[in-house]
């Protein structure tokens, strides 16, 4: 493994059966995560960064499989069984799901959801799992925290929940997180809220964060690289803010000019991104984006990019990528 690199996802292929065939949810996925660094992967609702996260942990459902390079700490993972995983998750890799609501049991009171892995994994005496329970609930910034060990999960607010499930996750000390859409379900003051605290404590743990979204801003902000996928594929992947400052996808760039700001005109029409993503069954030849890219040319129907360097720490799979100058029109 190369040093300094905690993660390598090579070639990776994930598909799962449906009646309509098969869905190829990712098609030949390849990039790396360091020890300690911050990765944003983007995309539209469909675009596969779910799937592949899970292909990632080995939480894929029935009827589907996985092919490819997935190297974590320089252990294969596509070679380990269903209990060597057990192992790994929450100790070596955790994750925190969309939403909390369905994540924890609404059965089980806060404090033995989050004593079960520390007892289980760690070998913590009941009252030693207890105390860094507690810990954990004011690390994520959990008020009162005495008395939340002791509530269910229903009793507590959406952004609370996510606190917890965030304290889940971190419990047993995880060298990765994966946060799958952690704020799908706040409103935006909370999903600050909670941004910002994934990255804090990525950064006091010097752990590796992998945060999925669709939203580019919100990764742009909070991780030190981007990776844009599009219907399964790597779009582009570079610096967060050499992307979100100079997209060169046209895709990136369409993703960018579609989001709302503040300095948008009151009652000006949002931009939109023409068309929808192709079929996860049928996916076309070529580019995958090119029935809604306005430079597309034959070549990019027939031909698929390959992902090439475009500048330092930067690169990105178009023939015709945009040129900085345009970006900066058309991606405000």
């Amino acid at each position: 493994m190369s040093e300094g690199l905690l993660l390598e996802v090579e070639n990776l292929h994930a598909y799962i059966g449906s009646p309509r065939g098969v869905v190829k949810a990712v098609d030949g996925v390849s990039f790396t995560l360091g020890r300690g660094e911050a990765l944003g992967i983007v995309g539209e609702s469909g675009s596969g960064k779910s799937v592949m996260a899970r292909a990632v942990m080995g939480l894929m459902p029935p009827r589907s499989g996985r092919t490819g390079t997935l190297r974590f700490d320089g252990r294969d993972l596509l070679g380990l069984g269903r209990k060597q995983l057990e192992q790994i998750w929450g100790t070596q890799i955790a994750m925190v799901f969309q939403d909390p609501g369905r994540s924890l049991s609404p059965v089980v009171r806060v404090e033995r959801q989050l004593t079960e892995g520390m007892r289980r994994h760690l070998g913590v005496s009941k009252s030693e799992a207890s105390s860094r329970a507690l810990r954990l609930l004011n690390e994520v910034g959990v008020p009162d925290p005495e008395r939340r060990l002791r509530a269910y999960p229903h009793e507590l607010s959406g952004g609370m929940r996510q606190r917890v499930m965030i304290a889940v996750a971190l419990a047993c000390e995880p060298e990765l997180l994966i946060a799958d859409e952690p704020t799908t379900a706040l409103d935006v003051t909370i999903q600050r809220q909670v941004l910002d605290l994934l990255r804090r404590i990525q950064r006091e743990r010097r752990m590796s964060l992998m945060l999925i979204s669709h939203d580019l801003h919100v990764v742009a902000g909070q991780t030190d690289r981007v990776a844009v996928m599009y219907a399964g594929r790597m779009a582009e992947t570079g610096a967060s803010r050499t992307v979100f400052d100079h997209p060169r996808h046209r895709y990136s760039n369409a993703l960018l000019a579609a989001t709302p700001s503040i300095e948008h005109v009151r009652h000006a029409s949002l931009n939109v991104i023409p068309g929808a993503l192709p079929s996860p069954t049928d996916p076309p030849e070529g580019c995958r984006f090119a029935a809604r890219c306005t430079a597309a040319t034959v070549e990019c129907t027939t031909t698929q990019p390959p992902m090439a360097p475009i500048g330092i720490d930067h690169e990105v799979a178009c023939f015709h990528p945009v040129h900085e100058k345009e970006g900066e029109l058309v991606g405000r």
